[in-house]
């Protein structure tokens, strides 16, 4: 609903501040004619900015909100070991397209959900989203083994994809208004494993879950530990984002002063449903007119396809080829946690690292492109682990060496994706929800649809040839793009309108 202010406003705007900038001084105005420029002079008047202000508290929300962000890829791959006995009960024919899209249909929605959940956040907070978003993939998680025809369980699985998508877009945006750009590597490592090492610790616990008892328990364990989650959400998640927090202490001014306080963000008089169609458009405007956007959705599009053909071929690879049971060849998907693990804790500190030296030799002034050098080294492990991984099973070596492979490709997954992501943070800062949403959007299509050629791909090819073909896609995408955007950022940034970049 739109709220019109007599000329008299004082408005409250809203940028991006940090510790160590310089503000005006509160003290030298009056109260009449106090203006708000930033999330630190709200946390020198003592409002809600302040429950986020130590560290302690800071990492809490960020531990949270990556915990909400891996449950949702949980269960997105928990169900690959139980397909064969989903197939049975459900009459689908094993090894068809059917069968693959009741596992992949879940990441489908990921490609939906951040254009819905993303402007809501904006309008409504981060906060109040987070909280309807788990509950909404709470309920239809918890529906899936009810299902009694395959439509069923496609539709139940799509919907509880859709709520389950709003930490994948969200979350990225909350750690960037908690942390600055000096700290935000470490922060954004432990927030981008969630994505990653959730998919490979689904079927690690599906496995010995179908080994042991029905499909069913598959979703009633991941809904009983994201409710564990949702009361941790209530106790600990507090707002983060600057621009709903200003509306607040406006209104919080308007009813305790009876002036016509308003923000930047409310004086424009848009209404919602202007607002939330414009915020569905923009991260699909971003994959239109950011090259950023485009070349690294492009990029994140093939480490999801492959990360999610991995999930659903891993249990066919070393039960067919190795002999073992489902729930012995479910303990392989720790290659791909660890790997994950390993790539986005080892290459944060990396780039923490890398981020303050080049900061220090240029002056004191960071620029987004000091997050890329990293990514240049770590995108050559995705070729390299693919073609271990891949000539490794097909000769039916010795089990660990196809590991060793998943495990190297999975470094670079996991590297990779903290470098994107925080490379985009910084790059788009208040924008960066949308930003990364048009990623996420557009990663989904391709972990939807990667796993549903598998069986095609593998059975004409091989395992050798089908990861090598994987692996010149990840070296033709992926190996020139972090020298592009080394070379040509600032001149792309300064073309933007978009970008906004801190200090």
């Amino acid at each position: 609903m739109s709220m019109a202010f007599p000329s008299t406003n004082h408005t409250i705007s809203s940028e991006r501040g940090r510790d160590g900038e310089t503000l005006s001084d509160p003290s030298s105005r009056t109260h009449e004619e106090y203006l708000f420029t930033s999330n630190r002079d709200l946390e020198k008047l003592d409002i809600a900015t302040a429950d986020n202000s130590t560290k302690k508290k800071r990492w809490t929300v960020t531990l949270v909100v990556s915990l909400f962000t891996f449950i949702s890829p949980v269960a997105s791959s928990i169900s690959s070991p139980a397909l064969p006995q989903i197939s049975s009960d459900l009459h689908i024919r094993p090894g068809s397209i059917l069968e693959n899209m009741s596992l992949s249909i879940f990441v489908l929605a990921y490609a939906l959900g951040p254009l819905f959940w993303g402007p809501l956040s904006e309008l409504y907070g981060r906060l109040i989203i987070l909280q309807v978003s788990n509950i909404w993939f709470l309920v239809f998680n918890s529906i899936c083994p009810l299902a009694r025809t395959p439509a069923q369980m496609l539709i139940f699985r799509f919907l509880a994809g859709f709520g389950g998508a709003a930490p994948q877009s969200i979350g990225g945006g909350v750690v960037g208004d908690l942390w600055s750009p000096e700290e935000r590597g470490m922060a954004m490592s432990l927030y981008s494993l969630a994505p990653l090492v959730g998919p490979s610790t689904g079927p690690l616990v599906g496995g010995w879950i179908a080994l042991r008892s029905r499909w069913q328990w598959v979703f009633w364990s991941v809904s009983i530990a994201d409710g564990i989650l949702q009361v941790a959400g209530f106790m600990f998640l507090r707002e983060t984002y600057g621009p709903h927090i200003l509306r607040k202490k406006a209104q919080a001014l308007r009813k305790s002063t009876g002036k016509f306080y308003c923000t930047a963000f409310e004086a424009s008089g848009q209404h919602w449903s202007t607002y939330m169609a414009r915020g569905m458009l923009k991260p699909i405007q971003f994959l239109f007119t950011e090259p950023i956007v485009q070349v690294f959705a492009l990029y994140m599009a093939v480490l999801y396809g492959v990360l999610y053909l991995s999930l659903t071929t891993f249990v066919q690879v070393f039960t067919d080829l190795y002999g073992e049971n489902s729930g012995i060849a479910g303990v392989h998907y720790l290659a791909i946690a660890l790997g994950s693990t390993v790539g986005g804790q080892i290459g944060a500190r990396v780039l923490n690292t890398i981020y303050r030296r080049l900061k220090a030799r240029n002056g004191g002034v960071g620029t987004p492109e000091m997050r890329l050098p990293l990514l240049m080294v770590s995108a050559t492990t995705l070729p390299i682990g693919l073609l271990i991984y891949g000539w490794t099973a097909e000769a039916r070596l010795f089990w660990l060496i196809p590991d060793l492979g998943v495990f190297i490709y999975s470094i670079g997954i996991g590297g990779n994706w903290t470098c994107i992501q925080t490379y985009l943070v910084d790059n788009y800062a208040l924008h960066a929800a949308s930003a990364i949403s048009g990623v996420v959007s557009f990663r989904a299509f391709a972990g939807f649809g990667f796993p549903l050629f598998a069986d095609e791909l593998y059975g004409k090819l091989g395992y050798g040839w089908g990861n090598s073909i994987l692996a010149l896609i990840c070296l033709v995408i992926g190996c020139p793009a972090p020298f592009m955007f080394y070379r040509y950022g600032p001149q792309l940034r300064a073309w933007s309108k978009s970008t906004s970049v801190e200090q």
